[in-house]
């Protein structure tokens, strides 16, 4: 069912201009913090250790609470914001996050802090998961739709190294709680914007689909895949009993889930929507390309810290090149790009780079130099990053309908939650694996681990370029009738 004419007509997109843009500014402002926050607790895990007397096991809860209310509610929380209104669900998002990250500063036990951790995550999955959805509403003329979808796709991977810096600087010249106090005052700032400059949309509302047994159904099977990959299978291994019983739960709620969805009368997730070749192509680029680059950055930092000697605010500013060339392609090329190439070409040209950069890595010595072997790397992720992640956005909700917004920017999003843990556990594991059989020295061990790392993660991401290549062909045009044609026809 399409939405109806009544309610696309108060959708967003009928602000004025300079509304749109200030919109959008709190839309990315909202989407910075959820970013920022996972960055900034990864620096500050040793002062959380030390404080709330964690185990090196029970500390990984920190993460793994927030990834797993994350990931597994990304895609509800994106329907939802077809149904009830995308503002009211953001608006929600920025509450919740902004309440739960007080909880966690004023945390004094491990228990409070890792409760506090999941509301957050719940928060930052209701946040996040409209926010592009929004944004292709807002924007529906394409070059201007590439231009904010630009600037989307610079602050969230920017995000992350600022949250790098900002991590290393409060954590060491305050304390680790105002890490997350840092967010109240953004957190109710964006709220107070977000109500007075995006305008109000209506939503389908919940009759036009509610499914309760679908809702349960995926976000349980998400929750359990999220929680399988990042404590039984990174701890544990992939054949371990526990990771393939936990497998094997995952897989049984996400089978009943498509039966469920293919019989439903209003179902939660619409399965004609993967009819869609782009929007297919663009999900499993997504998982593809995410489980590559997050695992990297992961152990890029790992190779920085123990194989170079790094401390944290170093880290943060060695990871600034990657940044900056993909916030300058994001905001001021990508448009161009776009509007000149089509968003096909340059997605195959900016995964090639990452390729290569990751393939470059792999040399990366014990005695590496950092303006020699990691810095030509860093540029290239960027180069990468910032020419295809712009228009792999633009290609997910190229034919979406504007009913389905929502819950297509909430499956780009989940995809690319689910391929980074996916990736971070695999990577982890196998680069763990590879230096625990060395018979090297410890250091060289180490970073022969990272090097299997890098290369698996390059055939990851080659494996994105090959779906680009194949399921992102461009359809086939009609032959323009010409005046001869049209004479023999009459003939």
């Amino acid at each position: 069912m399409y939405a109806t004419t009544d309610t696309l007509a108060t959708t967003p997109a009928t602000q004025g201009g300079r509304s749109r843009w200030l919109a959008l500014y709190t839309l990315c402002a909202g989407m910075l913090m959820i970013v920022l926050d996972v960055t900034v607790v990864n620096v500050a895990l040793p002062a959380i250790q030390d404080d709330l007397r964690f185990t090196s096991s029970s500390l990984a809860w920190v993460v793994n609470a927030y990834l797993i209310a994350f990931g597994g509610l990304l895609l509800l929380a994106g329907r939802l914001g077809d149904l009830l209104g995308r503002r009211n669900v953001f608006t929600a998002g920025l509450i919740v996050f902004t309440a739960a990250s007080v909880l966690c500063g004023l945390a004094r036990t491990q228990e409070m802090l890792v409760i506090a951790r999941f509301i957050q995550g719940v928060g930052g999955a209701l946040t996040s998961a409209v926010i592009l959805g929004m944004i292709v509403t807002l924007f529906p003329e394409p070059r201007e739709q590439a231009k904010a979808i630009g600037m989307y796709a610079f602050v969230a991977s920017a995000g992350g190294s600022i949250g790098l810096l900002a991590g290393g600087v409060l954590t060491q010249a305050i304390s680790w709680h105002w890490i997350f106090f840092v967010n109240l005052p953004l957190g109710v700032l964006t709220t107070v914007l977000a109500v007075k400059l995006i305008e109000k949309d209506k939503g389908l509302g919940l009759g036009r689909g509610t499914d309760v047994p679908g809702a349960v159904l995926i976000t349980g099977a998400l929750m359990f895949g999220v929680f399988t990959i990042v404590k039984p299978a990174a701890e544990l291994g992939w054949t371990a009993p526990r990771t393939l019983l936990l497998t094997a739960v995952t897989l049984v709620l996400l089978a009943g889930f498509i039966v469920r969805e293919a019989t439903a009368a209003t179902p939660l997730v619409p399965l004609r929507i993967f009819r869609s070749r782009t929007l297919t192509g663009a999900n499993l680029i997504q998982a593809l390309s995410s489980s590559g680059m997050f695992g990297i950055f992961f152990l890029g930092s790992l190779y920085l810290q123990r194989v170079l000697g790094y401390d944290a605010l170093e880290i943060g500013l060695a990871f600034l090149p990657t940044t900056v060339l993909m916030g300058l392609l994001s905001v001021k090329y990508s448009e161009k790009l776009v509007m000149r190439f089509g968003a096909r070409r340059p997605l195959i040209a900016g995964l090639s780079l990452i390729v290569v950069g990751l393939a470059l890595f792999t040399q990366a010595p014990v005695g590496g130099n950092y303006f020699i072997h990691v810095l030509p790397v860093l540029a290239l992720l960027g180069l990468g990053g910032g020419i295809c992640f712009p228009a792999l956005m633009g290609l997910s909700m190229a034919d979406v309908k504007p009913e389905d917004a929502g819950l297509a920017s909430g499956l780009i999003g989940t995809m690319g939650e689910v391929g980074a843990a996916l990736g971070l556990a695999v990577l982890a594991t196998l680069s763990a694996t590879h230096t625990a059989t060395s018979s090297k020295s410890p250091l060289q061990a180490l970073t022969d681990g990272y090097h299997f790392s890098f290369a698996i993660a390059a055939l990851i991401v080659a494996a994105s370029v090959a779906i680009a290549l194949t399921v992102m062909r461009p359809k086939k045009q009609p032959k323009p009738v010409t005046s001869e044609a049209l004479a023999c026809e009459a003939a």
